[in-house]
């Protein structure tokens, strides 16, 4: 696993010395904002999956200071914000809506169609929307980011888990092999 995120993470050199990096260089010095292991890439994707429903451009603003004060892999964190995009932005508010009304025992299935969006007013027509769903999509969202969270953290740290057993195993069996012939 640490060698397939190797090749898409800069170094920490790389960012230490980004022109528009140096005023936070002191905060980007920890080991674990940087190193590839099992602990730090779950508590990455973990925030990237939590702050990757903060609507607008706010994702890998919020991701980038909690992956630093939790001590989690930091390109991790903000790349894995980019699962909300517009293909899955509307499904994952849906989900979120019907999770809170779930919740909190309200529901309204007119509100999950999309309203007639036109060119010159689509911004406000969607706002105007958003505010009609209240609160269960108030409490869908953190709920959401929440399962979702802790579902990345579990699934890293089996995933990670399982493909060392594996290498241990064919190692041990390359080894078994060797002896044999």
């Amino acid at each position: 696993m640490r060698k397939f995120f190797r090749n898409f993470i800069p170094s920490q050199d790389v960012v230490r010395n980004n022109r528009w990096l140096k005023p936070f260089a002191r905060w980007l010095h920890h080991p674990n904002l940087w190193h590839l292991n099992r602990r730090s890439v779950a508590g990455g994707v973990a925030v990237g999956l939590f702050c990757g429903l903060i609507p607008g451009p706010l994702q890998m603003l919020t991701a980038a200071p909690l992956a630093v004060l939790l001590r989690v892999n930091l390109p991790i964190a903000l790349v894995t914000t980019l699962y909300t995009n517009p293909f899955t932005f509307l499904p994952l508010y849906a989900l979120a809506y019907e999770l809170g009304s779930w919740v909190s025992g309200t529901h309204n299935a007119a509100l999950l169609t999309l309203p007639e969006l036109h060119w010159h007013n689509w911004a406000s027509g969607l706002w105007h929307w958003l505010r009609l769903l209240g609160k269960p999509i108030l409490i869908g969202l953190p709920l959401l980011a929440v399962l979702l969270a802790v579902m990345g953290y579990c699934v890293v740290r089996v995933a990670w888990r399982v493909a060392v057993v594996l290498r241990w195993r064919a190692r041990k069996n390359r080894r078994l092999q060797g002896i044999v012939k």
